[in-house]
């Protein structure tokens, strides 16, 4: 009991040692990138690309896009999942998962132009975000329903035993049960959500893609690299601040 005990106190420590290194980490690399992407006598070309203006912009953009997604997967994979966990729906979740699963399968690349093609070619914010969302949809949604099939029965049948309705028991007892595994896949969500982000210049959507793309198509290192270590530091930030909330926002008998 002892060993268990130093252990879990061990990956406790371990877990707040990377909370407090990972932050500064994504700094200095971003700091170390942008350094020597400034230090060089950068060509006209691409100075375009990379000045404080554009860098600012596409970066906002991107974080803008990551956020709509992260929005839109709560509002719905949430609730949803927490109506699939019911008694009467739990012959269709099988049906649902299914179907969340295609979306994740599905290349994002592809998802992307297909709702582009089927929106009679609409470009913009919300043509990026919506299939970004549906590819993010399922780890939230599916840890929704663990987190909620998890909760311990007899505790249910005391909160009813006591004269608590239905909806009482969810949000009382089951949803703050829960909560440890649904920040899981919001912060699996997210990170896939950023990545994802960087195919938002196929439909028009901006972000740090096109920073990638055009050092690609330019085949500039300078340009491709700061896009890409900015689009990771931005993953490396968002998986951080996730970790933050289930650090802090489970419940403390569950941490």
């Amino acid at each position: 009991m002892s060993t268990r005990f130093a252990a879990d106190s061990g990956s406790r420590k371990a877990e707040r040692l990377r909370l407090a290194v990972q932050p500064v980490v994504v700094v200095l690399l971003v700091a170390a990138v942008l350094g020597w992407a400034f230090g060089q006598d950068l060509s006209e070309v691409t100075a375009r690309s990379i000045n404080a203006t554009t860098i600012v912009s596409l970066t906002w953009q991107h974080f803008l896009l990551s956020l709509a997604v992260a929005a839109i997967v709560v509002l719905v994979a949430v609730p949803l999942g927490v109506l699939l966990s019911r008694r009467w729906a739990r012959r269709i979740a099988p049906l649902v998962i299914g179907i969340a699963n295609v979306g994740q399968a599905a290349p994002s690349v592809g998802l992307l132009v297909l709702f582009f093609i089927v929106t009679g070619g609409t470009a913009g914010f919300w043509i990026a975000v919506l299939p970004i969302a549906v590819y993010a949809l399922l780890p939230v949604l599916r840890n929704t329903m663990v987190g909620l099939q998890q909760v311990d029965p007899a505790l249910v049948d005391a909160g009813r035993g006591i004269g608590m309705s239905a909806t009482k028991v969810l949000v009382r007892i089951e949803l703050p049960l829960s909560v440890p595994y649904i920040l899981a896949g919001l912060r699996t969500a997210l990170v896939l959500a950023v990545g994802t982000a960087t195919l938002a210049l196929f439909v028009g959507a901006g972000g740090l893609g096109e920073l990638i793309d055009t050092g690609y198509k330019l085949n500039n290192w300078t340009v491709m690299c700061v896009g890409s270590v900015l689009a990771m530091a931005l993953a490396l930030l968002v998986d951080w601040l996730a970790a933050l909330a289930e650090e802090y926002l489970s419940p403390r008998g569950l941490r």
